[in-house]
């Protein structure tokens, strides 16, 4: 083979491998971050560029949403309550630079401030306020662990507390407050009722009492729905007047003879 041939095609390959290391395209959801000679010249993407073989160096960064579970931790309570709580952390990239020069894992440095900050909020509240006011301390979280992370480039956009795990002991003490509150209530609604009723009663005992004619209606409907029992014995109640009348009309010495109808 001709020498001159020889060396026409090895330049020929070496170029075309250059070319090739020189080319590069990244996907939409990308950024390259660009050194050349060890210093930082920015983001660059998406799409097809060129830089340097040898001279650049490329690192990828991801800018899509990172869904990352929070391990289980054993946190104390403000009121000495241990529980077992995990959570999960939404955050993304939002300065590919930063997050490349600034910290050397991104993904790893976001997972352990969310893990120490977990245990260290999660222990400034008490037992009550972690079951009840769950969504309030989800954004102190996300406030607090995207305040560390915003040096570094990274977005927290949400964090949830997912599962609360209580000891077997605490949880049969809040079964027993759940019920004792259960019959509570029971209680506090049946009184109220009796309250009700019986200022109800009061009402209409006044108002029977102002109206004469109103509680002979009212006495000749009980009347009524007595004998549509068909009872053979019917009782005609008499007011007090009339028995004071009757009294008074009875002559001196007579006893007086109790009424009784039939």
């Amino acid at each position: 083979m001709n020498p001159a041939l020889v060396v026409v095609i090895v330049i020929a390959s070496v170029l075309l491998l250059l070319a090739l290391a020189a080319v590069r395209i990244v996907p939409e959801y990308e950024r390259g971050v660009i050194f050349r000679l060890g210093r930082i010249m920015g983001a660059r993407g998406p799409g097809l560029f060129l830089i340097i073989p040898i001279v650049d160096r490329m690192v990828r960064v991801s800018l899509r949403t990172v869904t990352m579970d929070i391990p289980p931790q054993d946190v104390i309570t403000k009121d000495n309550v241990t529980v077992r709580v995990n959570a999960v952390t939404y955050f993304n990239v939002v300065d590919p630079n930063r997050s490349v020069v600034a910290i050397e894992d991104h993904v790893q440095g976001t997972s352990q401030i969310a893990q120490t900050t977990l245990r260290s909020i999660l222990g400034q509240v008490d037992l009550d306020e972690l079951l009840i006011n769950r969504d309030e301390i989800n954004q102190r979280l996300q406030r607090i662990i995207d305040d560390v992370t915003d040096p570094w480039g990274v977005k927290v956009t949400l964090v949830e507390i997912k599962d609360v795990e209580l000891p077997q002991a605490m949880r049969r003490a809040m079964a027993r407050q759940a019920e004792a509150e259960r019959d509570r209530r029971a209680k506090v609604i049946h009184a109220k009722g009796e309250f009700e009723a019986a200022q109800t009663l009061s009402d209409a005992a006044e108002r029977l009492e102002a109206h004469p004619a109103a509680m002979q209606l009212r006495i000749l409907s009980t009347m009524t729905e007595i004998s549509s029992e068909r009872n053979s014995t019917l009782i005609f109640p008499l007011p007090m007047e009339i028995l004071r009348l009757v009294d008074t009309l009875r002559p001196s010495g007579t006893p007086a003879q109790p009424p009784a109808t039939q």
